[in-house]
């Protein structure tokens, strides 16, 4: 249950005394901030948002307005003059080093945003200059980290409040002013399963909203579902769960006996069914009901839950809620059975479009699964629905049933397939961007699919993955090889067989602009090729602009209408987030947040294009502004040489034992090579020294390395400590080879 709500921090006489001084502050700074002393700091209400386009030095949402677009009206900077866009300054968010994925918020010339952990920051929008910082105080200890880094992705602003979801579930209501605590709630109803928060908090009439993630985590991973708490007091009001309980046990919601009906009868309570909302919400105030779309099931391979092959409500589904009640208004499923991975959390854009010649109040989503939805956001009904990037898991959706017809393409139970899109998604997390001047959306597209295989029957020597299960889908970039992962995994698909399939490179990405009316690509760019670039989402203005940040460092500026290239800025920081814009004193200025981490952890090192691989991963947030400068870049990556390991005394059987293992459980967040995450080839004496308690017992889990004690054994700690030591001799001979060499 959820802990007690907690409705003023404490606090000491030094914490209380700067949170005044803050608050004085912020009042004499008003004018020059772009806000009068009659109006209190993140005073956004429904008045203010509904009427956003009037006032647009502000950015109100992480999408800017109610309809979550990431478009602004300004055209101070325009396509015109663009080209004269540099620096303006830059705020750093501190350690540790990771992922970052916020939009920052702009309410009247003060600047909210959030960071690794939780944390949020306020500071001068004109200058960077910090106002306040908060820091969540997560706990270490509780539950299991994310399946993607510690990310973030935004707060929440609304009536002097800063909302935000700490990684641990932790809801908090921030004092916009000071930075101060109102209250705080714990939204996990089990904390000894691995769920967390990593999305914003989604403010829907009288409530604030939040789900969480871990649908991929684990050996069971978690039931999804969403909460919602009153906004002035942090008061629980209803919660609604996306997947129905073990065989058996009662609903809580009663859509939940809808549910039930699609789902194997005798399935294994282990399994708690996945279904979880990480991110993706939106809200319609006149409507009041609140959107969100559903994470895959669990596991991936449904056979595990029985023989039927049902849809499994409501996974991969994007669902309307009462905001009042938590009763459910409609939902729809975009990929049932799903079995590759294809959440429907990406972000949903609120919009009427003109479609069959008639006005249509709609939602939209670049699902995961490669199509473009168009849904009637007040029934739910498909009003349309054609793939914006390569699909080869099915061929089209019926219009009739609103199903996917599936190729047979993507059957990898029967042997390993290249299945079109892989499970990143066609596109995934990163904001996509309706422009109310050219009608199109902008998508960062990822075209990119993985060889899916079924780990407990193809031979190979792993048999389960941490964040798959017992499966495994593995890129065909341009590191693959499958005469190497043979042992690992068994006989995989050859890449010229891959490359083959199409005429472009198995693994890219692109910006495309789409039109959502007629269903097609108006122009594109690709942004990156042969490996993976985790390049960032878009902005679009009335300036005829589009902005994207690219792994590679740089902010790139394009043409709304045509796609031409404008500007394009080095940055020296891997961009994922959204950029966005706003103006102090008729100012007008872009920013984006920079942090290498998130899903790239996952897979493989840094991409060598990626400037994480070239300048040390500084978190910080970048503004621009007409006539800047150019930006400061980190301090170069220093390639350290591999020091001389420790004496290896494990045998070959222990050695191996290890590297299972440590695919198993550790590689979900650690690779052998440059990462976001330490190289556990290059650990110090003490480090070694302190192997066994870092792994078991978290003795360093406040820099984000969690306990393990719960999934593995003395032994199994050892065995991957062996492996380690092996890899780290395996490093250091060939480093030393080499010197000889020259």
């Amino acid at each position: 249950m959820p802990r007690k709500i907690t409705k003023f921090a404490r606090t000491d006489f030094r914490a209380a005394d700067a949170a005044r001084c803050a608050a004085a502050l912020l009042l004499m700074l008003g004018p020059a901030l772009g806000f009068s002393a009659a109006r209190a700091p993140g005073e956004v209400d429904a008045a203010r948002l509904r009427a956003a386009d009037s006032e647009p030095q502000n950015w109100f949402t992480g999408g800017r307005d109610q309809d979550g677009t990431y478009y602004s009206p300004l055209t101070t900077i325009d396509a015109k003059n663009v080209n004269r866009l540099g620096f303006a300054w830059q705020y750093d968010l501190g350690s540790p080093r990771r992922g970052q994925e916020a939009t920052p918020i702009v309410v009247d010339g003060v600047m909210y945003t959030s960071g690794t952990w939780g944390y949020v920051y306020a500071v001068d929008a004109s200058t960077g200059r910090e106002l306040w910082r908060y820091d969540p105080k997560p706990d270490y200890f509780v539950g299991r980290h994310p399946c993607c880094d510690l990310v973030n992705r935004g707060v929440a602003v609304w009536k002097g409040k800063v909302y935000v979801a700490a990684v641990d579930g932790r809801l908090h209501a921030v004092n916009a002013a000071t930075g101060r605590k109102i209250w705080e709630v714990d939204t996990i109803t089990d904390h000894k399963l691995p769920y967390s928060s990593t999305g914003a908090p989604q403010i829907a009439g009288n409530v604030v909203v939040i789900g969480n993630g871990g649908a991929d985590m684990g050996h069971g991973a978690v039931r999804g579902y969403v909460a919602a708490y009153d906004l002035e007091t942090g008061a629980f009001k209803w919660r609604f769960y996306t997947v129905p309980p073990p065989v058996g046990k009662p609903y809580e919601n009663p859509e939940l006996a809808m549910a039930d009906k699609t789902w194997d009868p005798h399935r294994k309570p282990q399994f708690n069914g996945g279904g979880t909302a990480w991110d993706g919400f939106a809200y319609d105030p006149d409507l009041n009901l609140v959107y969100f779309g559903t994470a895959n099931s669990a596991p991936y391979d449904l056979r595990q839950l029985g023989p039927a092959k049902l849809d499994g409500l409501f996974t991969a589904s994007i669902i309307a809620l009462d905001a009042a009640t938590g009763r459910m208004a409609w939902y729809y499923q975009t990929t049932p059975h799903d079995s590759w991975d294809y959440d429907s959390v990406q972000k949903l854009i609120l919009a009427d479009l003109a479609i069959g010649g008639t006005r249509q109040r709609v939602i939209m989503q670049a699902s995961k699964n490669g199509f473009f939805y168009v849904l009637d956001r007040n029934t739910g009904k498909l009003l349309s629905a054609k793939n914006y990037t390569y699909v080869n898991w099915a061929s089209h959706i019926d219009m009739k049933t609103g199903r996917p017809v599936l190729t047979g393409e993507a059957d990898w139970y029967s042997s390993p397939k290249n299945v079109y899109p892989s499970w990143a998604g066609g596109h995934t997390w990163n904001p996509m961007s309706y422009s109310a001047q050219t009608h199109l959306i902008y998508i960062p597209v990822i075209d990119m699919p993985a060889v899916w295989i079924d780990m407990l029957h193809n031979g190979g020597t792993v048999k389960f993955l941490d964040g798959f299960f017992t499966v495994q889908g593995i890129y065909p970039d341009d590191t693959y090889n499958a005469e190497d992962l043979k042992r690992l995994y068994g006989p995989l698909p050859d890449i010229k067989a891959i490359k083959a399939m199409r005429r472009v490179k198995p693994v890219r990405e692109l910006l495309r602009a789409w039109d959502p009316v007629a269903q097609k690509t108006v122009w594109e760019h690709e942004t990156s090729s042969g490996i993976r670039g985790y390049d960032g989402g878009a902005m679009s203005t009335a300036g005829n602009l589009v902005f994207q940040g690219r792994g590679s460092g740089e902010l790139w500026v394009y043409a709304a209408d045509t796609g031409k290239v404008l500007k394009v800025i080095k940055t020296g920081s891997h961009i994922m987030a959204a950029p966005m814009t706003y103006s102090v004193n008729g100012e007008q200025f872009v920013a984006v947040q920079a942090g290498y981490g998130g899903a790239a952890i996952t897979v493989g090192p840094i991409p060598p294009s990626s400037a994480a691989l070239k300048y040390e991963n500084v978190n910080r947030v970048i503004a621009f502004k007409l006539d800047g400068g150019d930006v400061p870049t980190p301090a170069p990556v220093l390639d350290e040489p591999f020091a001389k390991p420790p004496k290896q005394t494990a045998t070959k059987a222990q050695i191996d034992a290890g590297e299972i293992k440590f695919i198993e459980e550790c590689s979900r967040c650690h690779v052998l090579g440059p990462s976001s995450t330490p190289d556990l080839r290059r650990l110090n004496a003490g480090l070694h020294a302190e192997f066994k308690d870092i792994v078991l017992h978290g003795a360093l889990a406040p820099a984000g390395m969690e306990r393990f004690d719960d999934l593995l054994s003395d032994k199994d700690a050892d065995n991957i400590h062996a492996y380690l030591i092996d890899q780290s001799w395996i490093a250091y001979r060939a480093q030393e080879a080499a010197a000889r060499k020259h």
